[in-house]
């Protein structure tokens, strides 16, 4: 399947990471791969959908550096990468906290807003 070269780019790597994850179809194998490796025949068992078709997903999701693949014999068999989703959890956090921040600041605002003092 895909192969690299050069060093990473953050920025694309992160942009595959979230291309890869915005179809249902390849969230729902990453869900499943999430239990243990599986073949691309037990992958592609619960869509509905051709072979090749699961491949491409599978394609996407691999050069997203989401899973990894390896064949042995006839049989690929897929498995989540370590840590795959650290670079997008942590983008995640990072835009998280400024929004949390403000949240907290507001509800302070709110708090100490006493509606009495209006009358």
């Amino acid at each position: 399947m895909a192969k690299y070269s050069g060093d990473p780019d953050p920025e694309v790597d992160l942009d595959r990471m979230f291309h890869a994850l915005a179809d249902g179809t390849r969230r729902a194998m990453v869900a499943r791969l999430v239990h243990g490796p599986a073949s691309v025949s037990e992958l592609a068992e619960p869509f509905g959908m051709a072979l090749p078709t699961v491949v491409r997903h599978l394609q996407v999701l691999e050069e997203a550096r989401i899973v990894s693949s390896e064949k042995v014999g006839r049989v690929r068999t897929v498995q989540l990468m370590p840590d795959a989703m650290v670079p997008a959890n942590a983008w995640i956090m990072a835009h998280r906290r400024p929004q949390e921040s403000r949240l907290d600041r507001l509800g302070e605002l709110l708090d100490r807003h006493d509606p009495a003092e209006e009358d």
